[in-house]
């Protein structure tokens, strides 16, 4: 089996598996890997293991070196120059007037390569733009239009919740999540309440959603008439993560069983 190391090249991104060669590699360490785009400068965040064949894209690219602090400060310094890069493109996409808004902007180790990322209704016709920058920053320059869910993930924010966004601090990809997902959980519809920053359904409504429906696939079906110690009465609500189902008897009120001790009457014969 092929021995790898899991590199991340920005916060909660992807991860990416490299050949290690004779380093020995931990999580944290800074390293400099051979990519597509040629080189980058990454972290390690999988140690140094040995995978399964289909676990891995072949050929694998190889880590050079573990970054130097040359490297280091390389980085640093691209740092300043990615702020450059921002404030050139703003000035040019004003110039040539289109509607796109810029959301962030990635420059390659060497800095040969800078790929923005905006935002648009639409399509953007942004060949003009592309040799401008190209003309006033000296790199080859890459134009990228993201959606909504990746911007909120580039630019970051904090949720309902008071904590950081979920897709920027530990998310490395998105996930479908459906308005059933809400349903499912008896949370309210209204979209004020359960949709993010970007404006798309909160990406942790698919946190419970597989206990919900286990619990639920346990449980008779909401408005069903079920048999339970007190009686026969009428489901009117379920509570798949306390295990219990609320059932009303007519003229007597509700009461809250656990599942195991209601039943559909056409369970009971």
């Amino acid at each position: 089996m092929p021995r790898v190391v899991g590199v991340r090249f920005r916060r909660a991104g992807k991860i990416y598996y490299f050949e290690p060669g004779e380093l020995a590699l931990e999580p944290g360490d800074m390293v400099v890997v051979e990519t597509v785009r040629g080189l980058e400068l990454g972290q390690v965040v999988v140690p140094v293991r040995d995978v399964a064949d289909p676990e891995i894209t072949s050929p694998l690219k190889p880590v050079v070196r573990r970054a130097t602090a040359d490297d280091l400060q390389g980085a640093k310094a691209g740092t300043a120059r990615r702020e450059e890069a921002l404030r050139v493109a703003r000035d040019k996409i004003a110039a040539h007037g289109l509607d796109m808004q810029l959301v962030d902007v990635e420059i390659s180790f060497n800095g040969a390569r800078i790929v923005f990322y905006f935002t648009a209704e639409g399509r953007v016709d942004f060949r003009e733009l592309v040799r401008d920058l190209a003309s006033a920053l000296r790199a080859r320059i890459e134009l990228r239009q993201i959606g909504v869910r990746d911007e909120a993930k580039l630019v970051g924010g904090l949720g309902p919740c008071g904590r950081e966004l979920c897709c920027c601090s530990f998310l490395t990809e998105f996930e479908p999540v459906s308005i059933r997902m809400a349903k499912e959980q008896n949370l309210s519809l209204n979209p004020a309440k359960i949709s993010g920053l970007c404006g798309r359904l909160m990406c942790c409504l698919r946190y419970e959603s597989e206990q919900y429906e286990r619990g639920r696939s346990e449980m008779p079906e909401l408005g069903s008439r079920v048999v339970t110690p007190r009686g026969r009465g009428r489901v009117t609500a379920l509570h798949p993560l306390r295990g219990t189902v609320t059932v009303e008897f007519e003229g007597l009120g509700a009461q809250t069983f656990p599942a195991d001790q209601v039943a559909e009457e056409d369970e009971q014969g």
